[in-house]
């Protein structure tokens, strides 16, 4: 029988709690905050400009069926999120300026890291997308934003990471392939996800109110990801910078929301030729150093649409959505990656704010990563891959997810998945495995 982390309960105390009252009552179903809205406090601080959350995130994995190690158990995850946004306009008359404060902690063991993937090589995905970067706090947010020429110009500086406005993409899956920006997720060594931050500067011009183009410049810089710098402001150890642009298309087709997005990112940072030393020649054979590369670059495309809806609410129905994203064959482990999926919110009368989600993923190995894995083989002379000293060689992994989102409150929604995993790390060698999952997202 599976032990559970006790810190798994959380979410069945929570979902205990959420009984009826009004909603600026603590626990009460209709607030947007377990806490209740602090005597009406929290609703007047709002008026003037005073926005304060508590976020967390929990999850928990289990392997069920395959994967690298069979013996079962299950692993929990989670984060805090501690925030504040400033509306300056009301507070200090800067008209249309914003600010954002925030403040995370993870900790938690992740079920992917050890009976998952093969450890000598480790995974692409994660099933628990909550782990990473980490157990440590970090400054996560710190940035103002002002809007020009009646909101046509919008600029954003401080410290943010990419996929807040670019590649941006929702976290209600549970599997990292199907969460946020996936860019981040196959160049991690550039491009820095939530919780990491950076120096950056991101600027968008509203050419129409459907249509917007933006551009950024963020800071490259390795030392940002350890775990005793998550509050580090100096510039010492940048590399470089990564600079996206993007175009992003947010129509409505016979009245329903759509989002498309065609971006490109370019580092100018050196980067690690996968196969070849500087003499052209592969570096795991002649055991001379592999060569750099000046840059990094690649592209992404991204697709959200709602495709129906109930007459008497639109914020039920049916949407689809697909991501792809490409990368510089000569840098990078990764060379491409594809994802699709849907999502129903409103199965039910009865259930009209839970939502199902199912997505599907491929992840694809460079060919020049794969062959300078076989060639360190042969040149150790190891070919069995129950050797411990045998670098896996890592092909194209497969991921899908099944969920179903319980709405229990408006603070509290809970999402038991399952998620099954082929090829774990590209690794043909490891059995397919079966991941029971459960995602906790309350707001306090």
């Amino acid at each position: 029988m599976l032990q559970l982390p006790k810190t798994c309960y959380i979410g069945l105390a929570l979902s205990a709690l959420a009984t009826p009252a009004a909603a600026s009552e603590m626990f009460a179903s209709d607030s947007p905050w377990m806490l209740g809205d602090w005597g009406g406090t929290r609703s007047e601080l709002l008026e003037k400009g005073y926005d304060f959350t508590l976020g967390y995130t929990g999850e928990m994995g289990s392997n069920l069926h395959g994967g690298y190690d069979h013996d079962r158990t299950a692993r929990y995850s989670d984060q805090f999120t501690f925030g504040s946004h400033l509306d300056l306009d009301k507070i200090l008359g800067w008209q249309d300026a914003e600010f954002q404060l925030t403040i995370t902690e993870r900790h938690g063991d992740n079920i992917s890291n050890d009976r998952i993937n093969d450890p000598r090589v480790g995974g692409f995905t994660s099933a628990q997308e909550v782990w990473g970067r980490g157990e440590t706090w970090r400054l996560t947010q710190m940035w103002i934003k002002q809007k020009y020429f009646d909101g046509a110009l919008d600029v954003k500086f401080g410290r943010f990471g990419e996929g807040e406005d670019f590649n941006s993409f929702p976290c209600d899956f549970q599997n990292l392939a199907f969460c946020g920006s996936q860019v981040g997720n196959w160049v991690g060594g550039i491009w820095y996800n939530w919780p990491v931050s950076q120096w950056a500067l991101r600027v968008r011009y509203n050419l129409s109110d459907e249509l917007y183009t933006q551009v950024g410049v963020f800071e490259q810089n390795p030392s940002n990801l350890e775990s005793g710098n998550g509050f580090k402001l100096s510039g010492s150890g940048t590399q470089g910078a990564v600079m996206p642009i993007e175009l992003v298309w947010t129509p409505r087709i016979q009245g329903l929301k759509g989002e498309y997005r065609a971006g490109y990112y370019y580092s100018n940072a050196k980067a690690q030729d996968v196969l070849k030393d500087s003499n052209g020649q592969p570096a795991a054979v002649s055991g001379a150093a592999y060569r750099s590369s000046s840059s990094k670059h690649g592209m992404w495309l991204g697709a959200q649409q709602q495709v129906t809806s109930l007459a008497s609410d639109q914020s039920r129905g049916l949407s689809l959505f697909a991501n792809a994203t490409v990368h510089d064959k000569k840098t990078n482990a990764i060379d491409n990656y594809v994802q699709a999926g849907l999502v129903y919110k409103g199965p039910f009368d009865a259930r009209a704010k839970d939502d199902i989600g199912f997505a599907v993923a491929r992840v694809h190995v460079n060919p020049a990563y794969r062959k300078n894995a076989r060639l360190a083989n042969q040149a150790a002379g190891l070919y069995d891959y129950d050797n411990p000293g045998v670098l896996p060689v890592q092909d194209t992994e497969y991921s899908a997810e099944l969920y179903y989102g319980i709405h229990l409150a408006d603070w509290l929604t809970v999402r038991p998945n399952l998620q099954y995993i082929r090829h774990p790390g590209g690794v043909s060698q490891v059995d397919g495995a079966l991941v029971g999952g459960l995602k906790i997202q309350s707001s306090f």
